[in-house]
């Protein structure tokens, strides 16, 4: 199993936090955003003498978006990349290869739902381009998208595409007004709200409005049809503590003291 941790750090300082999920998880690729800290300290923490070595991959443009593997980044093959958007062929030798692509969507602070819908649309064609081009469709995205699965450019076939069972994905697709729209499938809408022990979301605000959601699931995996096979739902969770510390307060909210004010998420596909 090769195992995924996402995390935005929110422009928090938490290097020794990000090398305990790390290595409590024995996470092969760790993708972060937001991230404050320099490349050379994340390495010196995550790179003990004891422990894996990590590798940092080189972006062209991508300065929102920085992964490092466990793996030589040959292996992890640029296919497209914007400012906030790196699409990736991870190619394992005798393994199943993959299309990651990660990204850090537009802020609602800044973006109106009509700007995301309209920016889900754009992204949802650069991924179907480097799909073309990579002549496979077993794409994951992952990433912090500022919107929940219920949104517009979320569910759209337009935009994103992503439903909330595994039987509705595995159509393939869907044809409106002529037009054939590929699915994704959306996990994360069996991890909001309340269920089990797991945080409601991955990220929490209020405000004196009276349309108010609290809880939001803005951190996300969704995975193509064509690569749903590979994934393990049971390893899909959001994390409220790297073994040490809980990301949590007393009244079980994001703790900024102590972490980001959003919470990691961790899966796992068998390639």
């Amino acid at each position: 199993m090769t195992t995924f941790l996402f995390w935005n750090l929110h422009k928090k300082p938490l290097t020794p936090i990000i090398a305990n999920l790390a290595f409590q998880h024995d996470v092969d690729v760790l993708m972060l955003v937001e991230c404050v800290v320099s490349e050379a300290a994340i390495l010196q923490s995550l790179n003990r003498k004891d422990k894996a070595e990590y590798y940092p991959t080189k972006s062209i443009g991508c300065k929102k978006v920085i992964i490092y593997t466990k793996f030589n980044p040959q292996f992890l093959q640029l296919v497209h990349e914007t400012d906030r958007l790196t699409i990736r062929a991870l190619k394992l030798p005798g393994l199943t290869e993959i299309l990651l692509a990660v990204t850090h969507f537009q802020s609602k602070r800044h973006w109106s739902d009509d700007d995301q819908f309209m920016e889900c649309s754009a992204l949802s064609t650069s991924i179907r381009k480097a799909e073309r081009k990579v002549q496979h469709t077993r794409t994951v995205l992952v990433g912090d998208l500022n919107m929940n699965p219920f949104e517009t450019g979320v569910v759209s076939a337009s935009g994103l595409h992503a439903v909330m069972t595994r039987e509705i994905a595995l159509r393939g697709s869907r044809k409106v007004a002529n037009k054939e729209y590929p699915f994704f499938y959306n996990p994360m809408w069996g991890h909001f709200g309340d269920g089990d022990e797991t945080p409601p979301g991955t990220h929490y605000y209020t405000a004196s409005r009276l349309k108010e959601f609290f809880w939001h699931m803005f951190d996300q995996v969704l995975l193509r049809p064509d690569i749903i096979e590979l994934f393990e739902p049971s390893t899909l969770k959001v994390l409220d503590t790297d073994g040490a510390s809980s990301f949590l307060t007393e009244h079980r909210l994001p703790d900024n003291n102590v972490g980001s004010d959003h919470l990691p998420i961790l899966f796992k596909l068998n390639l």
